[in-house]
This record gives C-alpha cells, sequence and structure tokens, in this order.
C-alpha cells in the first residue's frame, strides 16, 4: 500500500515538473525593448531580447516618409517608439504590409487577419511601393543571418502578403554587439 502511495506521489511529481518545464520555455519576444542606435554610422532601429540579444530590424537611409521630412534619426528614434508601443500595447504579434489612407505601410498585428490602423502604423513606405514586397525584404530572416539588416527604401514585385510572427523572428534572427 505504502509503495502504491509513494509511486503515485512521484508520478504527480513528475507530471508537474513536466508541466512547469513546458509553460516555462523562453519567450524570445517577452521582455523585448525596441530602441534606435547607431550600426555602421547608420540608424537602426533594434530590439534587445529577454535574453540579451541585440538583433538590427531596419537601417535608416532613406529621407522620406509621409507627412513631412524627418532625417533618418529622426525616423529611427520615432518608430522604434511605435515598435515598443505595440509591443507594449500587445499588438506586435505579427509584422505585416498593407494600405492605410492610400499609403502603403508596415504596420503590427494582434492577429495575422487584422488591418492596419493609425494605432498599430510602424512607418510609411514610399509611394508606389508594394507594402508586401518590401516588408518581405525588409523582414528576410536569410538577409539578417548574413548580418544585412535592409534598408528602408528596399523592396521587390512579389505580391503575396506578409505576416511576420515577431516571436519566431526574434528567436531566429542573429544577434550583434551593440
Amino acid at each position: 500500500m505504502k509503495l502504491r502511495l509513494f509511486a503515485q506521489v512521484l508520478m504527480g511529481v513528475a507530471i508537474a515538473c513536466g508541466t512547469s518545464l513546458t509553460l516555462n520555455k523562453p519567450s524570445y519576444a517577452e521582455g523585448a525593448t525596441f530602441y534606435c542606435n547607431q550600426s555602421d554610422g547608420v540608424p537602426t532601429t533594434f530590439v534587445r531580447t529577454q535574453d540579451g540579444k541585440s538583433v538590427p530590424i531596419i537601417h535608416w537611409v532613406s529621407n522620406y516618409i509621409s507627412h513631412g521630412r524627418l532625417t533618418p534619426v529622426r525616423r529611427c528614434q520615432e518608430v522604434s517608439r511605435r515598435f515598443q508601443s505595440n509591443y507594449d500595447n500587445g499588438t506586435l504579434k505579427f509584422i505585416k504590409a498593407g494600405m492605410l489612407n492610400g499609403q502603403p505601410v508596415v504596420c503590427a498585428a494582434a492577429q495575422k487577419k487584422a488591418a492596419c490602423t493609425e494605432r498599430t502604423l510602424l512607418f510609411t513606405l514610399l509611394n508606389g511601393s508594394d507594402p508586401d514586397a518590401t516588408a518581405r525584404k525588409l523582414f528576410d530572416r536569410r538577409a539578417l543571418a548574413a548580418g544585412n539588416a535592409v534598408n528602408q527604401s528596399g523592396g521587390d514585385e512579389t505580391n503575396d502578403p506578409v505576416n511576420i510572427d515577431v516571436e519566431a523572428y526574434l528567436y531566429f534572427a542573429p544577434s550583434v554587439d551593440n
């Protein structure tokens, strides 16, 4: 009888430990901090993950943004603030491209099918840009793996919708010393 009770208690402890380990897997987006800093002399939006990894997101080299002209440094600061605000509000689960007020944009989204809004806007692209193609190029993990954050003015002509899972993106993106 004691052996049976001991086995049941031991099984319960094993299940509790297994559940705890499963629920406590690390999240690379959890505790993320978005900020602007220089990378090779270029203003760059970075994210520092919970595990201390510093990941370059976008190099700001273009001098154009809708609603007025901003310097690359000012744009980097503003967009980094928007990334952080959307992250803090829980709306930075996905990065997607779309149109907002007739302008091509990149925005945050809590769900894959969510539309871009003023509240989730990350940044506006050049007029005439294909927002999906530009977002695809901006957040290309292979380019990041080679150490190349992509310039904001980049783009290609593919028309598939983009939905970038932020946690997975940060998990696979290489870090830099910053």
